[in-house]
């Protein structure tokens, strides 16, 4: 067993993941510290989902992560990097700290009952991410409804497309129990090569309840301030927007569920016209209401 949290990482880079990392839109000033957020995250996401570490094992490195972003220990490297870039900035380590309440949570809690129970494991695996996003940038918290509503739709996104996978080599199943057994169901179904049609069901329905989170969000990337960081919320939210499509047409146990890269740049820049004329609007529409 090894005594260090960075040996245990999968491989995964920031250039892997479903949704831009801190990427060229994000100004340069920011882009440090939030790669070093994601790098500490990456680590403890790493332990979490490790295939043949023990539960107690798990949560013993996810302990030293904390205990070394915290200033207890040094032994962590990502930690004592987030943690002093954090203190560099003034900025409070809370979000981290949700991210591995989290984490935990996917070594000790394997099943969700409802939509209401898997809402709240995204409260501390995904809101927080955004929600840091936002401090690094100073952004108002008035933003926090928006933010938690986009980024709760990609979790919900991610949870689907990797749903068989989850249940093959971790038996955790995000899907919602209920949901399940309201098309007469049960987890084992995904375990099988095909999705069976209740199961397409199951998916579809849940991606539709995703869609309705990015309802919510349509409007996040005009309300922040800074312009780079609204586009790319703009080309997260259309990214989004055209995966939630994707699982309500294809099986994620059978088929491809991920954009191949000509499609996320498609979309990137489609996301960015959006971007720029939704600010567009918002400078127009503000004189006049600063008039009214």
């Amino acid at each position: 067993m090894t005594d260090s949290a960075a040996a245990l990482r999968s491989g995964k880079g920031s250039g892997d993941e479903n949704f831009p990392v801190a990427s060229w839109l994000v100004h340069p000033r920011y882009r440090n510290v939030i790669l070093a957020f994601y790098e500490f995250v990456r680590v403890a996401d790493d332990i979490a989902d490790h295939p043949t570490l023990a539960a107690p094992d798990k949560l013993r490195h996810l302990d030293r992560l904390e205990d070394s972003l915290l200033g207890r220990q040094t032994n962590e490297p990502q930690g004592v990097a987030l943690g002093a870039a954090l203190a560099e900035r003034g900025l409070t380590p809370r979000h981290a700290q949700d991210l591995l309440t989290a984490f935990r949570l996917d070594v000790t809690k394997l099943r969700y009952c409802d939509f209401d129970d898997l809402i709240g494991y995204c409260t501390y695996s995904a809101m927080p991410v955004g929600r840091f996003v936002l401090d690094v940038h100073g952004e108002s918290r008035a933003t926090w409804p928006a933010n938690d509503a986009l980024c709760a739709a990609l979790q919900i996104i991610n949870h689907l497309q990797d749903c068989a996978k989850d249940y093959r080599d971790l038996d955790r199943v995000y899907i919602p129990l209920d949901a399940l057994a309201a098309e007469g169901i049960g987890v084992e179904a995904l375990g099988e090569p095909r999705a069976s049609p209740a199961l397409r069901a199951c998916i579809a329905k849940l991606a539709q309840r995703a869609r309705g989170l990015l309802d919510q969000s349509s409007g996040f990337a005009a309300r922040v301030n800074d312009r780079r960081l609204g586009l790319e919320i703009a080309v997260i939210q259309t990214l989004a927007e055209r995966l939630a499509q994707v699982l309500q047409m294809r099986d994620p146990l059978s088929d491809r569920v991920h954009l191949a890269k000509p499609a996320v740049a498609a979309l990137g820049l489609f996301g960015i016209v959006k971007g720029l004329y939704g600010r567009a609007f918002r400078e127009r529409a503000m004189p006049q209401s600063a008039g009214e």
